[in-house]
């Protein structure tokens, strides 16, 4: 640890035992319930007082979150959309969190606002409601009305948010780091994982970046008669406050008003998912949480999208990556599927090539016999994320993220309509897409990047020859090696030479009879004059060899070639 980390760890010391003293309670639970120690399960319990041995392991680290507060259930909403990372079955236990966050004190709240927005409350609002409509993680949403009439909803951040998540973010990153040496934890990625949470958490808190998504799609859908995005108002927003039309709709999640309305489901479903076929695929950026809750729909038909702090964004090469992934998954073309998998998966050095290619072939076999409209997205997409794990590859965060929002866009399409297939939707599409991909104003673009790139390797190529050149001239020239998992090797050598030492000084000690000399007299086993100094040394290299045999045993490398 560095020094100037010091003063830091101090300030966050308090924090640091609530972290510790909750994640021992519960690695505590699963160290009990791994060994079935019966007598101790009931010693340890929830908030509820509920015995938490009882609870599988993925239900622990979730309930462990929800202790922790409102930074570590944003990580692990986070981490519900990494199953390539956290596994399917975890990632499944963590969309069950909730920030059940109690509103702040209207006081506060008018506080916050008339210091953001330089205005007291009543100039800025002909009517303002104290009472809290939600209130999440990071903030809490009011309706208001303006002097214009508009009816409209004020976001605004939670008082010291920014504070405690700052100070929380430090100690996850402590966190990773100690994790990164532990072997069960160093496939999770604690490191990467940590600073893409800080990244989104990060973003999240400036609601500016949520004002600016909402403006893009405004201009986007400008001429789009069949969805409407919420007006904002930019003289009423701030980095902490977020001020924009109230669209008064029927939610999606709410099946029995739409029923009662006579509005026909499946052909919401059908144009809701058109809707995001179009933003995935002609636009570049996309809503990136299709929840039914953030989904209204409107008289007349009209789709309206709800918050916009989850946003993906793709560009050209990105798209036919997703393209292609998505093509192997719904055309059931292992190849693909692998070559993909590989071309932009951060792979371990150690990856079988061949044992994923034959795991493919059988996940491709699996939904073969299956009906294309009868193929379940999400069930298709989960498998694939088991077999990605099992490998320890790790997807790119914009890939995971338009897939975990095609699965949810699949879910909130069959609860609609049970009939509903976003798999036989894609396939139909497919042609489209590939057309699409072969468009000339596509190519022109893919071959003007291509221009560029050359055009920038052809100047910079000529200065680095030179310089290597240069270099080798002058007798500078070095090539540095980096010797993988050769640490551990030259310890175990280091570690046998020093035993042997150990041992041969140790024997040259007995019999030499180096005082203090042991059974002067000669005793049981006609032992006598046994040096002491060379004893204690012969058990302790005895001991030393008998560890390293087994940690090379336990390595798998004793007698294998």
């Amino acid at each position: 640890m560095r020094l100037t980390n010091i003063p830091q760890l101090y300030r966050n010391v308090n924090r640091w035992t609530e972290i510790l003293s909750v994640l021992s309670r519960y690695g505590l639970a699963d160290w009990i319930q791994r060994f079935q120690f019966d007598f101790a399960k009931g010693f340890l319990k929830d908030r509820d007082g509920e015995v938490l041995a009882k609870y599988t392991r993925e239900a622990r680290v979730r309930m462990a979150l929800e202790d922790l507060g409102p930074t570590f259930i944003k990580l692990g909403q986070i981490l519900s959309t990494r199953p390539d990372i956290v596994g399917v079955d975890q990632a499944e236990e963590l969309k069950k969190l909730q920030a059940n966050v109690p509103a702040d004190p209207p006081e506060q709240v008018r506080k916050l606002i008339e210091e953001e927005l330089g205005q007291p409350i009543d100039q800025l609002f002909s009517t303002f409601e104290d009472k809290a409509l939600a209130s999440a993680s990071i903030g809490q949403v009011h309706l208001a009305r303006l002097f214009t009439g508009e009816k409209v909803v004020v976001k605004v951040q939670h008082h010291g948010i920014e504070k405690k998540v700052s100070e929380d973010l430090d100690i996850l990153s402590g966190l990773a780091a100690l994790a990164e040496n532990v072997p069960e934890f160093r496939d999770y990625h604690p490191k990467a994982t940590v600073a893409e949470f800080q990244r989104a958490l990060r973003r999240e808190l400036d609601f500016g970046r949520e004002e600016r998504n909402i403006l893009q799609f405004e201009a986007a859908f400008e001429h789009n008669d069949t969805v409407q995005i919420p007006k904002v108002y930019p003289d009423l927003c701030t980095p902490r406050v977020l001020t924009m039309e109230y669209i008064d709709g029927i939610k999606l999640n709410e099946q029995e008003r739409l029923v009662a309305e006579g509005i026909d489901l499946s052909e919401v479903a059908r144009r809701g998912a058109e809707l995001y076929m179009h933003m995935i695929f002609d636009t570049g950026f996309y809503h990136a949480d299709p929840h039914p809750g953030n989904l209204v729909l409107l008289p007349g038909d009209v789709i309206g999208l709800l918050d916009f702090g989850m946003i993906g964004r793709i560009d050209d090469r990105l798209r036919e990556d997703i393209e292609d992934l998505l093509m192997g998954i719904t055309g059931r073309d292992a190849e693909l599927l692998t070559s993909t998998i590989i071309r932009i998966g951060s792979t371990p050095p150690d990856l079988d090539e061949r044992a994923l290619r034959r795991d493919a072939n059988d996940y491709v076999s699996d939904f073969a016999n299956q009906q294309l409209e009868g193929l379940n997205f999400a069930d298709a997409v989960n498998e694939m994320f088991k077999i990605v794990r099992n490998y320890r590859i790790q997807l790119p965060p914009q890939v995971v993220m338009l897939l975990k929002t095609m699965m949810m866009l699949d879910g909130t399409g069959r609860m609609l309509n049970p009939q509903f297939s976003l798999s036989e939707l894609l396939h139909k599409h497919r042609r489209r897409i590939m057309m699409k991909r072969f468009s000339p104003s596509r190519r022109l673009r893919k071959l003007w990047r291509m221009y560029n790139e050359l055009e920038r390797l052809a100047e910079v190529m000529p200065r680095r020859i030179s310089e290597i050149l240069e270099l080798v001239r002058v007798g500078k020239f070095d090539i540095h090696l980096d010797h993988r998992r050769l640490e551990p090797s030259v310890n175990r050598m280091v570690m046998g030479i020093m035993t042997a030492a150990l041992f041969i000084g140790s024997s040259q000690m007995l019999s030499s009879d180096v005082p203090p000399l042991l059974f002067k007299e000669e005793s049981w086993l006609q032992m006598k004059d046994i040096s002491i100094p060379g004893a204690v040394g012969l058990v302790i290299s005895f001991a030393i060899g008998f560890r390293l045999v087994m940690a090379i045993n336990r390595s798998g490398k004793l007698d294998r070639e």
